[in-house]
Order: structure tokens, then sequence, then C-alpha cells
């Protein structure tokens, strides 16, 4: 299928700025490149719907930190004793970029639609905090989630973990931890076009390096200011493709773009868990690109997906 007319059109318009001088986002000093992005949402993406309300959560790390949080409270009916279901979701943006704002809407979208609570992470960014330390705070926030959760009405028997780029990365890799540390697993995991590979050498990255929202020199440049050193590439908490073993893992739902880098890496990954024993919804939305589901005021599929997403919840958390 041809590029998103509307998606294609969004392009242009950023290709042209590029040719009046306006800075790829690589270019840009990291809190710089930060602002950016968290600004572009405000026109790319659409309001949030109104939710019953959000608390702001401070959660202990390992290493003395706190890892701000946010808690999207929806009006839906509990089971008995008061619990309701919860996504603990994690958001895109290469570990240098986006955070709780820049995710707002699409969290507030899957609170409403599914229904359950979304806990929203703000993991420590790179340069400032290199690899593992946005693995140990998506793993830290997942066990203070089970241990505090009843506490702020979630039923910590019904949790599901997801995310988007790198974010679907530290979810789908927080199952691997789960189950080689014996933690209770997630009913599901929730993958958004995920960051699965060491090496971005495939077909769909050679095809789609330039001209697609998300390039190559970008990515690159997100990994590199990550990554402490080469060999961090072929641990499978980056990648979670280097994982020798991908069974004993919740039920995945996986949405990929056709016109994102990404995708053969991503249906990669869909496979090997699949041919793991693990059950695998792959859903591939024709037409788009990488991080469609954050374009809400381009795009009538950023809509389509977190529907799709939240009909996985709710279907895992009955």
């Amino acid at each position: 299928m041809p590029l998103d007319p509307d998606l294609a059109a969004f392009l242009e318009l950023v290709e042209a700025g590029i040719s009046n001088g306006a800075p790829r986002l690589h270019e840009l000093p990291a809190s710089q490149a930060r602002a950016e992005y968290d600004k572009s949402t405000l026109w790319l993406d659409c309001g949030g719907v109104a939710v019953a309300r959000t608390n702001p959560i401070a959660i202990p790390g390992r290493e003395g930190h706190l890892i701000d949080a946010r808690l999207y409270m929806p009006a839906i009916p509990s089971r008995e004793g008061g619990l309701v279901p919860a996504l603990l979701y994690f958001h895109g943006g290469g570990y240098c970029v986006g955070g709780l704002d820049s995710h707002d809407s699409l969290c507030r979208a899957l609170a409403m639609l599914t229904p359950c609570c979304v806990l929203s992470i703000a993991y420590r960014l790179a340069p400032e905090h290199k690899f593992p330390a946005a693995v140990h705070d998506a793993q830290d926030a997942y066990q203070w989630l089970l241990s505090n959760g009843p506490a702020h009405g979630i039923d910590t028997g019904r949790i599901a973990v997801g995310g988007d780029s790198a974010g679907g990365a530290l979810a789908t890799g927080l199952t691997i931890a789960a189950r080689d540390s014996q933690w209770p697993q997630p009913l599901l995991q929730a993958l958004l076009y995920p960051c699965t590979a060491a090496w971005q050498d495939t077909a769909s990255h050679r095809r789609l390096a330039r001209g697609h929202l998300l390039e190559a020199v970008t990515l690159q440049w997100m990994f590199d200011n990550y990554l402490r050193d080469e060999a961090d590439r072929t641990d499978w908490r980056f990648a979670p493709l280097e994982a020798i073993d991908l069974s004993n893992l919740p039920p995945a739902f996986i949405a990929l773009a056709e016109y994102d880098p990404l995708v053969d890496e991503g249906a990669e990954y869909a496979s090997r868990l699949e041919d793991a024993g693990v059950p695998v919804d792959l859903r591939l939305y024709e037409g788009m690109t990488h991080d469609f589901a954050r374009l809400g005021n381009i795009v009538n599929q950023a809509e389509a997906v977190r529907k799709d997403m939240a009909q996985a919840l709710a279907q895992a958390f009955q």
C-alpha cells in the first residue's frame, strides 16, 4: 500500500523545514532534542481525553534515585475489593527523548478505551544515564507496582506491560527478566513497533533509512548515546532478539508499521515468540510510519491502533 497521503503530506512539510535550515533531532544537544520532541507532541497528537484523575508518583530506584511516574485512573467498575487492572507503560524515544508529557494522550486513550489504570514511567534517559539504567528503572517500577498496587486501587493479579519503540524493548525485556527471576508474569505484553535487534541492518532499515520519520542516522545517534560500548548491543536487555530462550513469556500484542525501518525486526521478533510457543497477535498497519500511534492529528490509524491495543488489553484482563 502507498504511504498514507496525510502522512506523506506531513513528511513533505518536515523535509521542507529541514531544507530551510531546521535542525534534525540528532543535530541537537540531548536536552534541546527532548524539548523539541515534547513541543512537537502538542501539534502532532490530539489532546488527551479526560480521565477520572491522574496522580504523580515517585518510585524509589535501586540506585537511590526517584523515578517519576504518572498514574491514570479512569472511572471504571472494580471487582470485589475495589481493585482494577493496570498497564505499566514505557514511552518511546530511543532512550534519549520522550517522557510523561509526550505520551500523555496515548496513555489517557488506553486508560479510557480498555478501560484500566495506566502507570506511565519516566525512566532515566541517555546520554546522562547509560545502559542499563532504563532497564533497571523498568524492573524497579514493575517491582514497585507488584508491592504497592493495591494501595492505589490496582489488582496486581491483572497487570500488563507495554511500550512503543525503545519502550517496547523495555516492556518485553521485563517479561524475560520476570521469567528468569521467577517474578509474577504480566498477563500481556503490548508492543508498538518495538526495537528488538542488536544491529539495524535488515532490508527495511536499508529501504527506509531516510524520509520516513525515523531516520537511520537519528536512530544510531540515540543508540550511541545510550550504549556504553558495542558489547551492550548483544545484551538481550537491549536487543530482545539476542535472547536465546523466548519461551514461557506472556502473550504478545505487536503492532508494526509498513513504512517503519523497524518493521522487519519486529516481524522477526513476533516469529521468534511464536516459534517459542508464545501466542502472538501481530498487526501490520499499512501506509504507516514509525511512531504513528502518537500522530493523532495527522492520521486516523492512530486511533485505530489505540483501539486495537485496548481491545487486546481488555481481553487479557478478563
